[in-house]
């Protein structure tokens, strides 16, 4: 598939979970997996705490595979910026721990989420948000604006993952930290997965091998590269969820410990 056809297919998945989530329904990748068909990559990613002030439509809507808020170590006065907000969980949260003083963005391609976004932020009550429309390999803000980048679960989805860092760089300022959630992977996989559409919009296929997430990084100018795995897929783990994304017994089995959910950190050289 192309560049713009990948990202038409995942532009059509997360606006029609928007809209469905909008709708009063779920998105099916929320923070429980209580029914049926959810993805286990999403399911189960956030403390009750956390999420009890949140208006339902940001927690329905959740379609990451980490909890990057958690493990970034935001400060006060901060400004961070998510890469493919969706519905606006990780923003929000975000907004909680920078506080006042610190500012929060959330940038998003998808119509659907952005409008879905905004309404959980009035929702919530929350002014030190701001969520921009735009592509994450063409980030819409000025060079050395931003002390954090998070994103959950969405560099994967990316056909053009240098853009993405290379973008992440240029608007941290320096000492600035790249702080993600992602899908990995550890070893090779059938090239059959990776042609699956199916899979590019479930947050599987696109997923970087370890080695190369941490060379593309180096080469993007981070240093102090760490990836840490939260999560290892086991075949039994998503044996439903691939079944119905059509593979079949080999296909799945083939794929037991290679994916990982993995929260990466770096940052951008002080000078």
């Amino acid at each position: 598939m192309s560049d713009d056809a990948i990202k038409d297919v995942v532009r059509q998945k997360y606006g029609q979970a928007a809209l469905r989530v909008a709708g009063g329904e779920t998105s099916c990748c929320g923070s429980t997996d209580s029914q049926s068909g959810c993805d286990p990559i999403t399911s189960n990613l956030y403390a009750s705490a956390e999420t009890a002030e949140l208006p339902q439509g940001a927690v329905a809507a959740s379609l990451g595979c980490g909890n990057p808020t958690a493990l970034a170590e935001l400060k006060p006065g901060e400004t961070v910026l998510d890469l493919g907000s969706g519905g606006g969980i990780d923003v929000l949260l975000s907004a909680r721990r920078v506080g006042p003083t610190g500012k929060a963005y959330g940038l998003d391609m998808t119509d659907e989420m952005l409008a879905l976004a905004r309404d959980n932020q009035w929702k919530a009550g929350v002014t030190n948000v701001e969520f921009l429309k735009g592509e994450i390999e063409q980030i819409p803000l000025p060079r050395d604006s931003v002390d954090v980048i998070i994103s959950n679960c969405v560099i994967n989805l990316s056909a053009d993952k240098d853009a993405v860092l290379a973008e992440a760089f240029r608007v941290l300022r320096p000492g600035g930290r790249f702080a993600v959630s992602d899908v990995v992977v550890r070893g090779d996989v059938p090239s059959r997965i990776r042609r699956s559409v199916e899979l590019w919009i479930g947050c599987v296929a696109g997923a970087l091998e370890e080695s190369e997430y941490r060379a593309k990084l180096a080469k993007a100018g981070f240093e102090d590269i760490e990836l840490e795995p939260t999560r290892i897929y086991t075949a039994e783990s998503v044996r439903d969820f691939l079944a119905g994304a059509g593979l079949d017994t080999e296909a799945i089995a083939a794929m037991d410990g290679k994916f990982i959910s993995a929260f990466v950190r770096a940052r951008k050289p002080r000078s």
